[in-house]
């Protein structure tokens, strides 16, 4: 047996509910490999699972997306190999893990140009911008997108890909502090949300222009101001719920603003099979060697701190992706 160091929660709630356990970890079985994990990413979909917000059954482990070496492999795995690289973000919760057994189809090498904690900080959120720039709405020259949270993990990701696509840029922060970050992602121009004038701001920041999409990861604070920052016929995909779910709307407000789509879409439907899977990341790292796509390590937490990780991404002191280290 291996052993292995996992985060077991035996409640849902604040981050003290995380708890760090040993245990015994079994061959892999059937079609699964077992990995010795490098680095783990930290999402804010960590939090709505460990919170509540997305209610999870218990006993569960926590998190999505890792990186490792393969350790051993199971019955029936072809097309892998003991100490291969490899990286996962779909291969269901448990990945805060320092080993763990893991289904082989779910799957993907990590290039030999990337390293295991970038791998780790930009894989699940440069699916989560892939399927939105190209799937959600197709980003294209001259578009006009709004990003909000654009200082975020995920957010300076789409920020920088959109704009490399030749969008003009509008990123949201939620502190002046965050503005320099999303101006280095790629925005063209950067606006506090905090701030009760914010639509009008965006709006102005484009000439008097509302924007093609509106990429909302933020919902409570932003959702009714998105509707008001987004052109006729355009879109308003929400992606997430940093502040707390949007609030509730009448389909007939989408007319009255401009007969706008509403999407709440989510990474995993768009990952759903392994070619799915192959080929979504195939565009990720395509995008990476392009340079669309950039990645900020904000901070490094070991992975006996990870209630320490929560707290500061809850609070937002953390400016770029987290990543735990086993």
């Amino acid at each position: 047996m291996t052993k292995a160091r996992v985060v077991s929660l035996e409640k849902l709630g604040a981050p003290n509910v995380i708890q760090i356990l040993d245990k015994d970890l079994p061959p892999p079985g059937k079609g699964e490999v077992q990995l010795r994990q490098t680095a783990i990413g930290f999402n804010f979909i960590d939090i709505y699972q460990r919170s509540g917000f997305y209610p999870l059954e218990l006993p569960t482990g926590l998190g999505h997306e890792a990186v490792g070496v393969v350790e051993a492999l199971g019955e029936g795995v072809t097309g892998l190999k003991v100490g291969d690289r490899v990286m996962y973000m779909n291969a269901g919760i448990g990945a805060y893990a320092s080993a763990r057994n893991v289904l082989a189809e779910k799957l993907v090498p990590v290039p030999s140009n990337i390293s295991d904690e970038v791998a780790a900080a930009v894989f699940f959120k440069a699916m989560t911008a892939q399927y939105l720039v190209q799937k959600t709405y197709k980003v294209k020259a001259g578009d006009i997108v709004v990003v909000h949270a654009a200082a975020g993990g995920v957010g300076q990701i789409l920020a920088g890909w959109a704009k490399a696509l030749g969008a003009f840029v509008v990123g949201t922060v939620g502190s002046s502090g965050k503005i320099a970050a999303a101006k280095q992602a790629g925005c063209d121009v950067v606006v506090d949300y905090s701030q009760p004038n914010w639509v009008e701001e965006v709006i102005k920041a484009t000439g008097g222009k509302k924007a093609n999409v509106v990429y909302d990861s933020v919902a409570k604070d932003t959702f009714l101001g998105s509707l008001e920052c987004t052109a006729p016929f355009g879109t308003v995909a929400l992606f997430g719920a940093a502040s707390g779910p949007a609030p509730e709307i009448q389909p007939e407000i989408l007319n009255k603003k401009g007969c706008l789509f509403l999407t709440r879409p989510s990474v995993f439907p768009h990952n759903a099979t392994h070619a799915l899977l192959q080929e979504n990341a195939k565009a990720v790292f395509d995008a990476i060697a392009k340079g669309y796509v950039k990645v900020q390590i904000g901070a490094k937490f070991p992975l006996e701190q990870a209630q320490e990780a929560h707290r500061a991404a809850e609070e937002r002191k953390v400016s770029g992706a987290i990543v735990l280290i086993p």
